[in-house]
């Protein structure tokens, strides 16, 4: 897990908390379901599940985790989105992406891939050709961020992210690494642009190390653990590989790593994100999330005449 990373941590901005601010408890703690994407890639999915985890605005959480052999990898090859955002962020391996609306480019280590879908986009995204041949491990996560119905016919928009825009933060105890990918923390902000309000982090603790981040009392807040063992809130509830926790009301959140990891970058590695709840109706269907019925039975027919774009001619043999 490469990811983006420093020589010295602490030489960084630190996070900090106001010593009176309340700390959010943990409300729920939900294992993730293991399913195949796409053209048959595993993913981890700690939402949506059958736990009906409030996480509002996101629709979907997918932790891409395989080590391939050569000839295995697998992507997501050309399908349509509408109505909300795709947000890709890879700590391993590389994709590369091509979209009915001329956005395209290589992620890998640490990059971001940000895309509006909008009003309607066709998108593929695969593998590169060097993963496809030599095979090798892949670590990422997708998550699925819902808009707000004044913008679910935005225009499709493209964020290419690379990992060195990331905004890096030093836990207060030095042991930890945040990279903020996008949202506040305290006076701190990161890159992503979003039409949904949001904090999105990657963050990895050291043995024993603890985290405290200030958290909008108006966001929902989660953290999922990417890798390792370690502890959700100021009341410790165990947290381990591949689980979610839900935190209830409050302004900070807490997380603490387990003083034994196991893990392959001996780190406790978390994904926090929250946001605020949008509190609308929700018609989803594959691949289009709307608000009402109609909406998605105009989106399926809008994708069947065509209106949501075509696939690009030069786009059909692979990379750009």
């Amino acid at each position: 897990m490469p990811a983006v990373t420093v020589s010295d941590i602490l030489v960084l901005p630190r996070v900090t908390t106001a010593a009176d601010a309340a700390q959010r408890p943990v409300s729920r703690v939900t294992d993730s379901i293991r399913t195949l994407e796409g053209a048959g890639f595993p993913v981890r999915r700690p939402f949506p599940g059958p736990s009906g985890a409030d996480t509002d605005p996101f629709l979907l959480l997918d932790h891409m985790l395989a080590a391939y052999e050569p000839q295995e990898a697998k992507g997501a090859p050309w399908h349509p989105h509408r109505g909300f955002e795709t947000v890709t962020y890879l700590m391993d391996g590389t994709f590369v992406h091509h979209d009915s609306n001329g956005g395209g480019g290589v992620i890998s280590d640490g990059d971001t891939q940000w895309m509006t879908a909008g009003s309607g986009i066709l998108h593929d995204e695969l593998p590169s050709e060097e993963l496809v041949m030599k095979g090798g491990y892949f670590n990422g996560i997708q998550l699925w961020v819902n808009l707000p119905k004044a913008a679910k016919w935005a225009k499709p928009r493209y964020q290419d992210i690379k990992g060195g825009k990331l905004k890096l933060l030093s836990s207060a105890d030095g042991g930890g690494l945040v990279r903020l990918i996008a949202g506040d923390l305290g006076e701190h902000s990161g890159p992503g642009v979003t039409y949904t309000p949001i904090t999105l982090a990657h963050v990895s603790l050291s043995p024993g190390a603890r985290l405290s981040v200030p958290w909008s009392p108006e966001f929902s807040a989660m953290a999922y653990v990417l890798s390792g063992d370690g502890f959700a809130g100021a009341e410790n509830r165990p947290l381990g590989d591949a689980k979610l926790a839900t935190f209830g009301p409050g302004d900070v959140v807490t997380i603490t790593a387990g003083k034994q990891q196991n893990g392959r970058t001996g780190q406790y590695e978390v994904l926090l994100l929250g946001g605020a709840p949008l509190r609308e109706p929700v018609a989803r269907y594959g691949p289009f999330v709307m608000n009402t019925r109609s909406e998605i039975i105009q989106a399926v027919e809008d994708f069947q005449a065509g209106r949501m774009g075509s696939v690009p001619a030069t786009h059909l043999g692979g990379e750009a």
